[in-house]
This record gives structure tokens, sequence and C-alpha cells, in this order.
């Protein structure tokens, strides 16, 4: 068994709780965002050139831990908008021109986000799947969602939510950390990617799959620029980018990728923190005694272990926990046979390895590994993991809890004989995840029984944001109409 995947993970669950892995990486975050707002503030007064050497002049020793995590998330949004207004406007800009054109180019995402006139069937939007009332997920029950010209093709896997992705890392094949006791020979396995296979880092290149997908939103470039040609928000869009912006299609869907990706930063509404069990952990809040003791669950390495890829406590460095280690993982899934493309028996959706991702192909060790998502709002989801298979966190950890003891309950059964992990074919088995809770066998007790179930289910609703503290002014993402999905 490879040590890339069965043993790497191995060893990082006998490290503990992996919360101070975690820890590095939002520290890393942080400091690299640190450096790079400085380096664009800096350019910004200086002129591009020599930029980075006006960063290391003037960024303090102390710059990079005062930075909070949002905070570290908007100077990357800072950094990253910026850029293109150097391009767009061929210079340097002032500090003042840099946040006037996050600010500007956040609007024109926000009305991107929403403008169901960018798909081929122009009743499709980003908000359509990524619904702000469900944390940025779905918010229907289907396991896939309908999509292309005619609104009735249908794709291979479930949207994710887009909140809380500031902190994923670049894809790497093995991913190497340093924690406090500075071990960066520590191989954490496959790990990162914005989606489900890892296969782009940035989220304009996220935004720009589901627009050109054929069963999503099915758009080209030039009716993309025809529909902000012609939407309202035109002259803003011309405002932020310049007055030729439309005269190539390929330069407007790069603005419209970017817009897009600058909305996805905004901390107040794509990470905002703002949970019951954020506020637990600041100590504006009690957790009910259910919860309390579904928190334990949800860390007993014996028990749940979900924080073994789902961290939940604090980084070192005091930064909130992202419920998520980023890595990618195999688990063993059911295979969903509602599916239109699980109707040819030999098709297998593989992950990391293909069919949407082609750079690993012939990667045996990489094929039925999915990245981890963030559990945070996971309670306002109505379908769970890459293939939609599950419709409530009751039926997610019965899979965890029984997967080994009575895997009957999730596999078919063929003349008496548990056709277990049947949508990965056996010559990658190998790959599967062994830790526990899925280190039982049949006949041995869950790791979960139905009380314990209820109050893991108790802890993960107090990672949904919105929760209002005694005194604290309400969060909300405000004037959000979301295009409704047509079912099949």
């Amino acid at each position: 068994m490879r040590i890339g995947l069965a043993g790497i993970r191995q060893f990082r669950v006998r490290r503990g709780n992996r919360a101070e892995s975690a820890g590095s990486r939002q520290a890393a975050a942080v400091a690299l965002a640190a450096v790079t707002v400085a380096m664009a503030l800096a350019g910004c007064d200086a002129g591009v050139a020599g930029a980075g050497n006006s960063a290391s002049a003037n960024a303090g020793p102390g710059a990079t831990s005062a930075l909070s995590a949002n905070g570290a998330a908007a100077a990357a949004s800072v950094t990253t908008a910026s850029a293109v207004q150097v391009v767009a406007h061929g210079g340097g800009q002032s500090r003042a021109q840099v946040y006037e054109s996050v600010r500007q180019m956040t609007a024109l995402g926000k009305q991107l986000f929403f403008d169901a006139s960018l798909s081929g069937s122009g009743k499709l939007a980003c908000a359509s799947c990524h619904s702000p009332d469900h944390g940025f997920a779905p918010a229907n029950a289907l396991s896939v969602q309908p999509g292309g010209s005619d609104m009735h093709r249908t794709g291979l896997r479930a949207a994710p939510t887009l909140k809380y992705l500031q902190s994923v890392p670049a894809f790497a094949e093995h991913y190497h950390e340093s924690d406090d006791e500075g071990d960066e020979s520590v191989d954490a396995g496959p790990t990162g990617g914005l989606t489900w296979d890892g296969r782009v880092d940035r989220g304009g290149d996220q935004a720009r799959i589901p627009l050109l997908s054929s069963f999503e939103m099915g758009s080209t470039p030039a009716r993309i620029t025809a529909a902000v040609k012609a939407a309202p928000y035109a002259g803003a869009f011309r405002a932020a980018f310049g007055e030729h912006i439309f005269d190539n299609d390929d330069a407007t869907f790069k603005a419209v990728l970017q817009a897009l990706e600058t909305f996805e930063q905004a901390p107040e509404v794509f990470y905002p923190y703002t949970s019951k069990y954020d506020a637990y952990l600041a100590g504006n809040a009690q957790l009910t005694p259910a919860e309390l003791h579904g928190l334990q669950l949800f860390n007993d390495e014996q028990k749940g272990n979900c924080a073994s890829c789902h961290i939940s406590q604090r980084t070192k460095d005091g930064a909130p926990p992202q419920f998520s280690d980023f890595g990618l993982i195999a688990i063993g899934v059911p295979r969903n046979r509602a599916l239109p493309a699980n109707r040819d028996p030999h098709f297998y959706d593989l992950g990391a390895c293909g069919p949407e991702r082609t750079d690993l192909k012939a990667r045996d060790e990489f094929c039925g590994i999915f990245r981890t998502p963030t559990l945070r709002n996971v309670a306002l989801k109505k379908s769970f993991f890459h293939n939609g298979i599950y419709h409530s966190l009751d039926q997610v950890l019965r899979f965890y809890a029984e997967r080994d003891t009575n895997p009957e309950k999730f596999y078919p059964v063929s003349k008496g004989k548990v056709r277990k992990f049947d949508d990965l074919p056996q010559r990658y088995w190998a790959n599967l995840n062994t830790e526990a809770p899925f280190d039982r066998k049949p006949g041995d007790k869950p790791a979960l029984d139905e009380a314990e179930i209820k109050d893991v289910v108790a802890f993960l609703n107090t990672l949904t944001d919105g929760y209002q503290v005694s005194g604290a002014k309400p969060g909300a993402v405000a004037g959000m109409a979301v295009p409704r999905v047509a079912a099949n």
C-alpha cells in the first residue's frame, strides 16, 4: 500500500488533531497576503517597478501577525484586483485607486454572479447552483444540477459550496507543511485545488469551468461578451476595465472571470466566520450539552475522528478553523445510480484521475480521491459527497459509522454477498482510507450509535453562519435574488 495515500494519512492522524497542520497553512496564507498587499500598496505609491523592494522596506516586523484571517484574505483580494487594473490602465495606481478598483470589481462580480443572461440557456446564473441562503451551495436536494442549452443536461458531481475557499492551497501531489517543530519533510499527500478533483487553483479558473461547460451554463466568450455589453452594468464594466474592453471577446471573458474571482473573495460574504461555534471559540456563546457532546465525538479519534480531516481547533496563531485539511481522499462512497452517467456500468467518476481532470489520468494512485470539503454551513446543504448520493447529515454520519460494520446498508447485495465499494474498481481499493471510523469489520460495534449521531448533527448545526451574538449587528447577504433552477 503506497505511502503517498494510506501511509501518509495514517502518519497524519498519529500526529494528533492536525490543528497544528492547519495552523501552519493558515499562518502561511496570512503571511503571504501580508507581503503581497504590502507590495501592491507600495507599488501604488511608487509605481509598479520596485514594488517588492518598497514592501520589504515598509512592512514592519509585526505586520504579518497583525493581520486577521479576514484581513489577510481581503488583502489578497486587493492585490489580485489591483494587478488587473494596472494592466488595464497601463501603469501604477494610487492607494485609493487600488481600493476603488476592488470595490468596482466586487460590485461587478456580484452582478455577474446573479446574471442568468451569461448562460447559453439564458436561465442559469452562478447563483442558481450557489445560493447565498444555502451557504453558496444548491438550494434544492438534487444530486446534480440541470443545465445546458435546454436546462435538461446533467453533469457528474454535486455543486460544492463557494464559501471558505480562501485558504485552500494550490494543488500539490505531495503537500509539505512546516509546523512549529519546523519539519518540512512531512508529506501530507495530494492536497488542494478548488474543485472536487483539485484541477484548478484560482477562483477565475474555477468560474471558467461552469461558464463553458456544455452541461452547466453552456456559454461561450462571444455570448458572454454580448450579454455583458447589453447589461445594465455595461458602463460600469467599461469604467473598471477600460473603454475598449468589449472590442475583444477573450479580453471581456477574462475580465468577467476576474470580477467573479474578486467578488468571491469578499470576506463579509464568503468567509465571515459568524457561526455559533466561532462565537463559542471567542467566548461569546455557550454550546448546549448535546452540541458539546457532539464536538467531543467529532474530535475523538476512537469515535467520529472527523477532526482528522475536518480540523475543529483554532490554529496556533489564533486563526479560525477551516474544518478541512484540503486533502484529497478516497472513502468509497456508494455509486449514485440516479445519475444519468452511471447508467453505463463501465463508467466511473474517479476524481483526481478523471474523467474531468486529465493530467493525472494514467496515475492509479490518484483514482477515487476527492478533495475534503469544509464543513462550515454544512447543515444548509441538501446533497452530500461528490456524487450527491445522500440528502441528510444523518445519512452521511451513518455511512461513516457503519460503512464497514454494516456494509449491506449502503452497497448492493447480490446472492447474499455485499458488493462493497461499488463505485470504485477493485484495482484502486488500495487508495481507500482505513483510519477510524473506517477501521472496523462486520460484526463490530459501529463507531457511533443513533444518540451519538444526533449529537454530532447538533454540533454541525453550530457551524452555520449568521449566529446572532447579543448586541451584535446582524450579518446578511442582502438584495440577492436568486434565479431558480428548473428540475428535470
